[in-house]
């Protein structure tokens, strides 16, 4: 009689950059994962996982995975490679870096990651330890978050701020530059549960997203005027007299600056700059201030305009001004990161890196490979990330990759867009193959990640790879030689009175611990101020402050850092891109384009697969019926999108959900896969925001025609 296979249950974290960071459950049977199942009693994944992850086990077993270390034997990009196996790999990327170090110094080897996983010990940061040991030029990580972290940094501190379950207390909920439904689905029960209780829901987006579908109103800014709204809601604030002044007195600092730089943002002049009605730049302003708690949720959009950093520190102002921040469920969320209890030194080792060593910036990846830097980048080493689609300028890095002289190694699932161009390709393990331990930009719950199987044919946890290049490159540091547990241990302060005095036992049973910030019911961290800023206030007005990027995004590293004076105060500060402020490139490309995350894909990870493809629909282009007409193109109509600096191909979506002057096309999808070999980033520019050096991938003119 056959037994029947015992089934076995092992804790899963989603690695995505996604702020829910789902806690999970792996279902293995006979060594073969199952199924992949959202855990039921975590109090955020609530047993449901998005439309993404949903089938994650199916994404395991793929059959287009990378199973064995390849090398290059054609033409770049011309995806011709043959098998070699791993020790042939390890060795031939000593042997080349040793010789480009020898010839060229060792900051022309570029590491370049992000958050395809962002765990700490297979994700974005897991390199820095051996790449800083090496001493190579150091990978500056800004794709998204970092330009609002350094204005929440410079405004109210390192805080974790309003915890998102705690938004059921919330009596006015802003939602600014954020797709909940698609991008942050499962705070979203947390939202329509505020609402049953007679909350007003406010989303503030530059076009009609499922979630301002959704919610109670729509406020439909142009891009890149968030920071001429925001200081008109201070300014309307003001001088509807409904400042909470005892709040503004005792725990702020700057407020007359504030009052006397916000005047001119009068509801009129507002209207003229983002076509938000002055009645409604006055009702939001009444409403925010009197319906308490009210709260803001900011998502990553807001900073990707030139003026996005500035846009940010005003929008921090608001919940301080109208004293939110006295009541659970009040204030302003940004992300919890800063109230993690990680080791980032222990995880990052910048102890190792050398004074004076560069930092060259991932948006700039393209200016990197093609321009004349000394040392020039003669090695790239690309791993939890697929630049080709989802950086800015990426014609040009398809150029730099091209590059005969460019020594390119990428670590990858699926032979993506920029592995085509690798001379090396390691075949990477997934999430379920490998231990590892997530933080959340999202919520406050640590999520343990075990590993359920084994990865198929020679595919590697990332943690390996560090492993073997350290051992090749003569590394005999202990950090090199610990187990992947040890590591996720190593990388946690479990003396911060956060932690609660667990250990990793606990995580090995439970799966998941929410770090002790106080319950959500109770949760109110700023009612009597104690903001971790210098002055303990809400810092309005800055005195000789000058612009950084956090340490997380750059290996903890306090060289080469951006430098340049900010200004005091917040303020608006008009797109580079927009027809009112460029309007000679307008004459060129009169349309505004928006480059939101896909429903379907999470960035360019699922862009390959041809179910997911059918779900989220090819690549397509969403225009006003005006605009449509203006060009001949209806409904369906295959169009070309385009600029100066690249172009993409699309279907054309006639709607009323995107306004005249603004193109709405969703990022992630591969350029191999399109219609042409372009996607939305090769019409995107490189140019930084005013803080942190974050993107503008919000502030670029294109233009649209129908293609024949």
């Amino acid at each position: 009689m056959n037994e029947q296979v015992k089934t076995e249950i092992f804790h899963g974290a989603c690695p995505h950059d996604c702020p829910d960071t789902c806690s999970m459950d792996y279902e293995v049977r006979g060594g073969q994962l199952i199924s992949v199942k959202g855990k039921k009693n975590h109090p955020m994944t609530r047993g449901g996982l998005c439309v993404k992850l949903k089938d994650f086990h199916d994404h395991h077993a793929n059959p287009d995975r990378l199973m064995y270390p390849m090398r290059r034997s054609g033409p770049k990009g011309s995806r011709q490679f043959e098998r070699i196996t791993w020790d042939e790999a390890i060795s031939e990327i000593g042997t080349r870096w040793r010789e480009i170090i020898g010839t060229y110094g060792s900051q022309a080897i570029m590491p370049y990651s992000y958050l395809g996983n962002m765990g700490l010990v297979q994700g974005i940061n897991s390199g820095d330890p051996f790449f800083n040991r090496l001493g190579t030029t150091v990978n500056e990580k800004t794709f998204c978050a970092s330009g609002s972290s350094t204005a929440w940094l410079l405004t109210v501190g390192p805080t974790g701020a309003v915890d998102p379950e705690s938004f059921v207390h919330s009596k006015f909920i802003v939602i600014w530059a954020c797709n909940s439904i698609s991008t942050n689905l499962h705070h979203w029960p947390f939202v329509l549960e505020a609402q049953k209780r007679g909350a007003k829901i406010v989303v503030i987006d530059s076009f009609k997203s499922r979630t301002a579908k959704a919610g109670d109103w729509h406020i439909c800014p142009k891009p890149g005027t968030d920071g001429a709204l925001a200081m008109g809601f201070i300014n309307s604030i003001i001088q509807q007299g409904l400042v909470d002044q005892d709040y503004v007195d005792k725990y702020t600092v700057g407020f007359p600056e504030l009052k006397e730089r916000a005047a001119e943002f009068t509801p009129e002049y507002v209207e003229k700059i983002t076509g938000v009605k002055a009645a409604d730049v006055e009702k939001f302003a009444h409403e925010f201030a009197t319906a308490q708690p009210s709260v803001i949720r900011i998502g990553v959009a807001l900073e990707r305009s030139a003026g996005g950093g500035q846009t940010i520190r005003a929008a921090c102002c608001l919940p301080a001004l109208v004293g939110s921040w006295r009541h659970v469920g009040g204030g302003l969320l940004q992300m919890p990161l800063w109230d993690f209890p990680v080791d980032w030194t222990k995880a990052a080792r910048p102890d190792w890196i050398k004074p004076g060593t560069r930092a060259i910036n991932n948006l700039r990846l393209g200016a990197a490979l093609t321009g004349e830097l000394d040392p020039p980048i003669k090695s790239l080493f690309v791993f939890c990330t697929n630049p080709v689609s989802q950086a800015p300028e990426t014609n040009k890095i398809v150029e730099g990759l091209k590059r005969e002289d460019l020594f390119t190694v990428v670590a990858e699932h699926f032979l993506t867009d920029t592995a085509k161009y690798a001379d090396i390709v390691l075949p990477s393990a997934m999430a379920g193959e490998a231990e590892d331990m997530m933080w959340s930009w999202g919520h406050f719950y640590f999520t343990y990640n075990q590993k359920a199987i084994n990865p198929p044919g020679e595919c590697k946890p990332t943690s390996d790879m560090w492993r073997l290049l350290a051992k090749e490159m003569g590394f005999d540091d202990p950090v090199f030689k610990m187990t992947d547990s040890e590591l996720c241990a190593e990388y946690i302060n479990w003396t911060d009175p956060k932690m609660g005095g667990i250990d990793m036992n606990y995580f090995k049973e439970h799966g998941y611990y929410r770090i002790d910030v106080g319950p959500a019911d109770t949760r109110a961290p700023h009612a009597e101020g104690k903001f971790p800023t210098p002055s303990g206030k809400v810092e309005m007005l800055l005195h000789g402050a000058t612009n950084f990027v956090a340490g997380p995004f750059r290996a903890m590293y306090d060289g080469d850092q951006a430098g340049e004076p900010v200004d005091p105060l917040p303020g608006y500060v008009p797109a580079r891109e927009r027809p009112e402020t460029n309007p000679e490139r307008a004459k060129l490309y009169s349309l505004n384009i928006v480059s939101p995350k896909s429903h379907g894909f999470l960035n360019s990870c699922y862009a390959n697969e041809p179910h997911k493809i059918k779900g989220q629909g090819e690549q397509f282009v969403m225009i006003s019926p005006g605009d449509a007409t203006k060009r001949s193109i209806r409904e369906g109509d295959p169009v070309r999108v385009y600029n100066d600096r690249g172009d993409f191909e699309g279907v054309a979506k006639v709607t009323d959900d995107v306004p005249d002057g603004v193109v709405v096309a969703t990022l992630g999808y591969w350029r191999s896969l399109n219609r042409s070999d372009g996607s939305v980033n090769s019409i995107s520019s490189d140019a930084w925001c005013g803080l942190g050096r974050a993107p503008t991938f919000s502030d670029n003119l294109v233009e649209v025609q129908r293609v024949n």
